[in-house]
């Protein structure tokens, strides 16, 4: 490794580090276990993964939790490169170094998983719903948390670009779980 290579990589190091403390320290005096907020944070963590529990079709259960794993993944990955890029924040969060994880990991998801299950069993267009609801999250859900500061945007983002994300996860996940059932299907024949 060359040494500017190397300077560079410990200098990043360094201020991640620091960065971390700094996140940790912001946790622990504004978003901590005495806030109402924490709370709420963990009402929407915990609740949905509740009603899963209970309303999950077990005929389909694998399908469901393949397509809503995917949809957590490529959530996550865009919550974070604009958490990474300063386009959005999360000012509350259950803990400081996963600053959306109520919503990435369950909420929306969650949300998902059951507008699938729902167009399966009554066979609705899941492409219209889900439509539907990206634009519930991005113009009814988003609003609500940026006026009680749970979200906040920056550089020019705005609910329209939120809108379009939700959809384009959607689909990316959609698609993803539509191969691996090409992929089944074609075993099985």
């Amino acid at each position: 490794m060359k040494e500017k290579q190397s300077e560079l990589l410990n200098q990043i190091r360094s201020m991640l580090g620091e960065l971390n403390q700094l996140q940790l320290e912001y946790w622990k005096s504004f978003s901590d276990f005495d806030t109402w907020q924490f709370w709420l944070v963990v009402i929407a963590l915990i609740v949905p993964i509740i009603i899963l529990f209970f309303l999950i079709d077990k005929r389909v259960t694998l399908l469901l939790g393949f397509f809503g794993l995917n949809y957590h993944v490529w959530f996550s990955y865009v919550n974070k490169t604009g958490i990474n890029m300063g386009l959005w924040e999360y000012p509350y969060q259950l803990v400081h170094f996963l600053p959306s994880f109520a919503l990435d990991a369950s909420l929306v998801p969650v949300s998902f998983m059951l507008l699938y299950q729902w167009t399966l069993n009554s066979k609705k267009n899941i492409y219209l719903y889900s439509t539907l609801l990206s634009a519930f999250f991005a113009f009814v859900l988003k609003p609500i948390m940026v006026n009680f500061h749970f979200f906040d945007m920056f550089k020019g983002v705005n609910y329209i670009h939120l809108f379009l994300y939700y959809i384009a996860l959607f689909i990316v996940s959609k698609l993803i779980t539509n191969f691996f059932l090409f992929l089944r299907k074609q075993e099985n024949h």
